[in-house]
């Protein structure tokens, strides 16, 4: 029965493809325009934002800074989601330079054992976010023309990824593989928390045992290659998504989700941009944008369509997981139930009055907003998503320590009243 399944599957994805090359043969001008666009939006915004994350975070890992972060980290992030410290890291990266750089992160620590199967799905779920850069710069100032949006839709965003990451709490308890053992170990552990991560850390870097050049030059291969992957997937799906649109296969998909928006009472005028949001990020946001709907339903779909992220940054994740053993399946149903609570969000909090509080917004946001919103988007881009990352990191920190300082505080307490 399996076989066969694969087999229907084999034929069904072989006659997408035929298909595809014969629409592209067809339509050659219209698919070199969209390559071209793709290639402007990697070359522009997606290189010069992402190779330094990628660059750090193996020169963070081979020197073992990020098990030293994760020994800190622990106390926050398992009581909340139930994953090791070392989640801390992959959320922080992901806050600062948005997709798909959680999944990159979250695969390396899968292959150094760092994080069970469950564990890395259970990341994966809540880690996969848009950078604030985005959300204030391409989509408030580029595509609404209104710097104080960026509060709601991030506001919206981030609420969403925190209601999944507490639901995915529950997920895998039934074939959850930590090891106990160690666990017990740590917490029967009776140094302090500096001794331990200064333990780990020279323990990892011991393992690793590449030089600091061979790690260095490592990182940058690795980096590119796997930063020109991701180019490939952009231009990919943007000649993809203008070759259903002549075709008229975006005309077809929207007749049912027509059916549904009527049901929710959102404007009809949304369902082609929304089925551009599900296999592109960028192309369905501005779509949304600029239609003639009510305000706070082109920002819903907007933020339905960030939280998804589109079937190109799915593209992208799976195949950074290829070499691990983490599914894709959790990741594809975390993306649908954060569209969702995103959408509804946004719906609330704009009742609220949140998208008119512009006083709300940052200075150095709004400074840095324009950025990511034009063509000039270089690497001071990448700097200011660098300073994100390094104070997400240090608030993560700081809330981390604090909760050890107290669960000790609260552990002397009881020993001393029990002896």
């Amino acid at each position: 029965m399996q076989r066969r399944r694969k087999q229907i599957g084999t034929m069904l994805l072989a006659t997408a493809v035929v298909l595809f090359t014969a629409s592209l043969v067809v339509y050659p001008e219209q698919g070199f325009q969209a390559g071209i666009a793709g290639l402007k939006v990697f070359w522009d915004v997606v290189f010069p934002s992402l190779l330094p994350f990628f660059i750090l975070s193996d020169l963070l890992l081979g020197l073992g800074v990020v098990n030293a972060l994760g020994i800190f980290l622990e106390p926050l992030m398992r009581p909340l989601f139930s994953v090791p410290g070392v989640g801390a890291f992959a959320l922080s990266m992901g806050l600062a330079a948005g997709y798909p750089m959680d999944a990159v992160i979250t695969a390396k620590f899968r292959r150094a054992g760092q994080c069970s199967r469950v564990e890395g799905e259970r990341m994966l779920a809540f880690t996969n976010t848009a950078d604030p850069l985005f959300m204030f710069g391409a989509v408030a100032v580029g595509m609404f023309k209104s710097p104080e949006l960026g509060v709601l839709l991030a506001a919206a965003h981030y609420i969403s990824a925190f209601v999944v990451g507490v639901t995915f709490k529950l997920y895998g308890r039934k074939e959850e593989r930590y090891e106990r053992p160690l666990r017990e170990q740590r917490q029967r552990d009776t140094d302090s928390m500096l001794r331990r991560a200064y333990r780990e850390m020279m323990t990892a870097r011991e393992r690793d045992g590449r030089p600091l050049g061979r790690l260095f030059g490592d990182a940058v291969n690795d980096s590119i290659k796997t930063l020109l992957m991701i180019g490939g997937f952009i231009m990919f799906f943007a000649v993809l998504l203008r070759v259903m649109a002549q075709v008229g296969l975006v005309g077809v998909m929207a007749v049912p989700l027509a059916a549904l928006f009527e049901a929710l009472h959102v404007n009809a005028s949304l369902v082609s941009p929304f089925i551009s949001g599900l296999f592109e990020i960028d192309i369905g946001s501005a779509a949304s944008a600029v239609v003639s709907a009510p305000l706070i339903e082109r920002l819903s779909v907007v933020s339905a369509i960030i939280a998804w992220s589109g079937l190109s940054v799915h593209a992208q994740v799976a195949s950074v997981l290829t070499d691990t053993d983490i599914r894709i399946r959790p990741y594809f149903i975390a993306r649908a139930y954060q569209a969702i609570v995103a959408a509804v969000a946004t719906f609330f909090l704009y009742r609220a009055g949140l998208g008119a509080s512009a006083a709300m917004v940052p200075r150095s946001v709004a400074a840095m907003a324009p950025l990511s919103a034009g063509a000039g988007a270089h690497w001071s881009m990448a700097f200011a998503a660098l300073a994100t990352w390094a104070a997400c990191l240090a608030v993560a920190l700081c809330l981390s320590v604090l909760i050890h300082i107290i669960q000790k505080g609260r552990l002397s307490f009881f020993y001393s009243r029990s002896s």
